[in-house]
């Protein structure tokens, strides 16, 4: 009887372990990837309003995983400000999926708030090459593009078809034309976003690229300012001084400045693809009057800071396999062509960019695949948000005239090489 009371004690115990261990193990799958239910998406400001009926598609096929949609402002810096202050709160975070510029990625990562994820379960071959780079971090995977994006130069060809000239591929030819032709016209030259913000960071990235110039190596370890940083900084601030980039181009953001050339007031705009799709929309005052090239450079064709946004998923999120699976529903075919046709934006499938009939509609796809294919990520950091504001505030001084071009390259190598813990 001992013997058989010791065996019973000794099989509770075992059934006892085994119970525990089949709900951690569960609760440990759960938390790796298991767990469906409703989500949150956290995204900036949908400028098109195409998101909430694309995700009711979602909804109505997906009943038990309903998303709610939280739009956050339309400016960069303030979503991330606000992204990143609800993160920070852990398992109290309200966003499940986070709609993140490109940009982000290494930072979020690096801080613990978005988890790595199974590259198996996303079709990534179908992506166009540079794009995947921008969701890596450490050499894993933590997000899957969703928008890509390139920088273009959008342009009045019924102008430049008067003065029959062709459009710019080099800065000289960009400023002689903005120079003189505009006037004539009585437009403004040459505009992109030069307020202090997210947009002036990569309008100067674009200039020093184009020089042959680089900014941070090493995933931000190593400063690599050079005098490629004076010849970039140097275009823009002489454009300011010598008056064909307006002084009202100082305070523009995207909206603000496609606003401009979709007004008729401006000859040539840096500016991404949805503004070329609005600007060219019926009712528009340059509707058909409008073409796109890839930016011009100092002795040719320059290169564009790679843009666009990347899905990934909060390491606190509450059912993170449903948020798996609507990533991998926004990354479809039939829903990146939406993305295109609906909401303006370039999506990152390669195969929509061979799409006759969305060349028929959107004439400047193979423009911009060509861009995007040789742009390159802005300064990659795990203290991106740091860096990002030193570019600005140094760019921003030398447009103003308070620093020449030069002594603004070796103030931001200076203070980039001064970030704590860069």
């Amino acid at each position: 009887m001992r013997w058989i009371h010791a065996a019973g004690r000794g099989l509770l115990v075992l059934v006892v372990i085994l119970t525990g261990y089949v709900t951690s193990g569960a609760r440990a799958q759960d938390g790796a990837g298991g767990g469906r239910g409703p989500l949150t998406l956290a995204t900036a400001g949908d400028l098109t309003h195409y998101l909430g009926p694309l995700l009711q598609g979602w909804n109505r096929t997906h009943p038990g995983e309903k998303v709610t949609l939280v739009e956050l402002p339309d400016s960069a810096d303030e979503t991330h400000a606000q992204m990143a202050t609800d993160l920070r709160d852990g398992d109290r975070s309200r966003f499940d999926v986070l709609n993140i510029d490109v940009n982000w990625t290494s930072e979020f990562a690096a801080a613990g708030w978005i988890r790595p994820l199974p590259r198996d379960r996303f079709p990534l071959d179908a992506f166009l090459d540079p794009v995947t780079d921008t969701a890596t971090y450490d050499g894993r995977l933590y997000a899957v593009p969703y928008v890509t994006n390139a920088g273009l130069l959008l342009y009045r060809k019924d102008v430049l078809a008067k003065e029959g000239v062709p459009p710019p591929r080099t800065w000289a030819e960009l400023e002689h034309d903005a120079r003189t032709i505009a006037p004539k016209y009585g437009l403004g030259g040459y505009a992109g976003q030069f307020l202090p913000y997210e947009g002036l960071t990569v309008n100067a990235a674009e200039a020093v690229y184009s020089a042959g110039g680089t900014i941070l190596g090493d995933e931000g370890a190593r400063v690599t300012v050079d005098s490629a940083a004076t010849e970039g900084i140097g275009f823009l601030a002489r454009g300011v001084r010598e008056g064909w980039i307006p002084k009202a181009a100082l305070t523009y953001k995207e909206e603000e400045s496609k606003q401009a050339f979709q007004d008729g007031k401006l000859l040539f705009l840096r500016n991404w693809p949805y503004a070329y799709v609005l600007a060219s929309a019926k009712g528009s005052p340059v509707a058909g009057k409008i073409g796109a090239v890839p930016l011009p450079g100092p002795d040719g064709p320059g290169t564009s800071v790679l843009g666009g946004s990347n899905l990934a998923v909060n390491a606190h999120a509450r059912h993170p396999d449903s948020a798996a699976r609507l990533i991998a529903y926004l990354t479809s075919a039939p829903v990146q062509r939406q993305v295109l046709t609906r909401g303006a934006l370039p999506p990152v499938r390669a195969a929509l960019y061979e799409d006759p009939g969305l060349i028929r509609r959107f004439p400047y796809l193979p423009t911009l695949r060509e861009s995007v294919i040789n742009a390159k990520p802005r300064p990659e950091s795990p203290r991106y948000d740091q860096v990002s504001l030193v570019v600005q505030a140094v760019v921003h001084d030398a447009m103003t005239g308070h620093e020449t071009p030069a002594a603004a390259a070796r103030r931001l190598a200076r203070e980039l090489s001064a970030i704590p813990g860069r």
